[in-house]
């Protein structure tokens, strides 16, 4: 089991894409409706359109038998999207396959259909659909942030970092990738440089629960207790239940001298998740015996 900071990151992932514009390719012929084109800017999620409406302009189009073989790939990944940002992961996978096999040489679905086996818990299908992802665009840094997060679930730590090295190389804005370096870096023992990518990753989003996280980690391990607390009331104040935030802070306030509210949360945290002492001997951090 890992931590619920890196399941909130991971999660992030999973909706990493942006959305392809289709209009320009769409039409084989002139549909002839004059609701074509709205059913266009709502695959492509133009606005604020929800996610329902997505999925049911996505489908329109897709059933219409008047857009262009490319196009309709194109329409199954959005669709896609918009399932897994519903949750409903195994019918994202059917639409990424189906935009696969429409286009095998679209990267944008093997990422996405990796992304969402990553969240489904098959590391391997993850792996090998990010692979292809990369092999058809060695430049798709989201691809890269991906696959980073589906070696940090299997804890291969260093390959994560790697990974997240070249997505931060390709998209310098993908801001997850700079929070998920963070604790790719703080579980490895590169203090100083996981402490960047989370001061970096606050930057811009002062209300990430993980980059907290992640940050009091370091701090636990520099033996900076007090700043490990603070960092961890950071990420609780944005997510109470935070279950590593929790023992974290707990381990720093033993070790601080306040053994009541160190034991005290260390138990709220074994609560919500109870392999979380595992968990922090996994990342080189041990509690008091």
């Amino acid at each position: 089991m890992v931590s619920a900071a890196l399941r909130r990151f991971l999660y992030g992932l999973a909706i990493v894409a942006v959305l392809p514009l289709i209009a320009s390719m769409a039409v084989a012929q002139d549909p002839g409706k004059g609701d074509y084109l709205r059913n266009i800017e709502l695959c492509n999620g133009s606005g604020r359109t929800s996610f329902a409406a997505r999925i049911d302009g996505c489908t329109a189009l897709i059933d219409s038998g008047q857009a262009r073989t490319a196009a309709v790939a194109i329409a199954y990944n959005n669709r896609g999207n918009a399932h897994a940002a519903k949750g409903d992961l195994d019918r994202a996978i059917e639409d990424y396959d189906q935009s696969i096999r429409l286009d095998p040489a679209y990267a944008k679905p093997f990422s996405n259909r990796g992304a969402a086996y990553l969240r489904k818990g098959d590391y391997d299908r993850a792996l090998r659909s990010l692979d292809e992802a990369i092999g058809l665009n060695p430049n798709y840094g989201g691809a890269f942030a991906n696959r980073a997060g589906a070696y940090l679930k299997k804890g291969e730590y260093d390959r994560a970092a790697q990974d997240f090295d070249e997505a931060i190389r390709l998209q310098p804005n993908l801001e997850a990738a700079w929070s998920g370096r963070c604790w790719a870096r703080a579980v490895v023992g590169a203090l100083q440089a996981a402490l960047g990518d989370c001061d970096r990753a606050l930057q811009s989003r002062p209300d990430d629960a993980a980059a907290h996280d992640s940050r009091g980690l370091i701090h636990l391990k520099m033996d900076q207790y007090g700043a490990a607390i603070a960092d961890f009331n950071s990420a609780l104040r944005f997510d109470p239940k935070l279950a590593s935030a929790l023992y974290g802070r707990g381990l720093a306030r033993l070790k601080n001298g306040d053994a009541a509210g160190g034991d005290a949360d260390i138990l709220a945290a074994k609560t919500i998740q109870a392999g979380i002492m595992d968990d922090f001997t996994r990342y080189g951090v041990r509690g008091i015996n």
